[in-house]
């Protein structure tokens, strides 16, 4: 029995030329070799995977049962991450660094020449200076500029006051010295000092410390308020003999 042509209606085809038998031929051999490089790879994966499956198996029945060792105190050596960069921190720590206080700044207008030198912000009331010279506020920390040079000590007053407020502390003690041991027995540091913490936006007043705190050797500053930053320990704390 003669197969059917896949379409009843449609005419068988015809070759009428010997080209058209060649390339017939050259394509049904470059699919026939298609699919045998088609198989040969199948077979190449298959034979791998039996491989590697009698090689599991003969590792398997070369080691045996195994169990996890029991814990004995084994190092952990993955390093450690990196602590995050304080970013904004270092920022303002090198804005801080790079601020200028002038020694050069008029400030007689802005001091109280009472019988206790004293100062207050524009706005802050008298009774601020009156309750710090009282020790309304206790003294939380302290900063001794004694023996250091002036671009020294200015650095050092900057530096303090700016980790006092970052603490939270609201009242510190400068000691600037008396001058006895300068030529003409004049405080060298005290004027600027004063210059200083007036152009230090976080200093809202002080006064002359008490006798029992320095006296004329020193100030006591009241510093604007703030939430605490950062750890206070570091700052060295008030010292009576001074």
């Amino acid at each position: 029995m003669s197969p059917r042509p896949a379409n009843p209606g449609a005419a068988p085809p015809r070759f009428t030329t010997l080209g058209e038998l060649k390339k017939i031929k050259k394509l049904l051999a470059e699919q026939a070799a298609q699919a045998a490089q088609q198989e040969a790879l199948r077979r190449e994966q298959e034979r791998q995977r039996q491989q590697q499956a009698i090689e599991r198996n003969l590792f398997r029945h070369a080691v045996g049962r195994v169990r996890p060792l029991a814990e004995h105190g084994r190092a952990d050596l993955r390093p450690e991450p990196p602590r995050p960069l304080p970013v904004q921190k270092e920022l303002d720590d090198a804005a801080a660094l790079q601020e200028a206080l002038s020694d050069e700044v008029d400030i007689t207008t802005l001091l109280e020449t009472d019988e206790h030198l004293s100062f207050r912000r524009p706005g802050v009331g008298m009774d601020v200076t009156h309750k710090l010279r009282r020790g309304r506020w206790s003294i939380q920390a302290q900063v001794d500029l004694h023996g250091l040079r002036s671009d020294e000590a200015r650095q050092t007053l900057a530096d303090f006051i700016r980790q006092a407020h970052r603490a939270g502390l609201r009242c510190v003690r400068v000691v600037h010295g008396k001058g006895l041991g300068s030529p003409g027995k004049t405080p060298v540091l005290k004027a600027k000092v004063q210059r200083w913490l007036v152009q230090k936006n976080e200093v809202i007043a002080f006064v002359q410390a008490a006798p029992s705190h320095g006296g004329a050797g020193a100030l006591v500053v009241l510093l604007q308020s703030q939430r605490p930053q950062t750890n206070a320990k570091h700052l060295p704390k008030p010292d009576a003999s001074h």
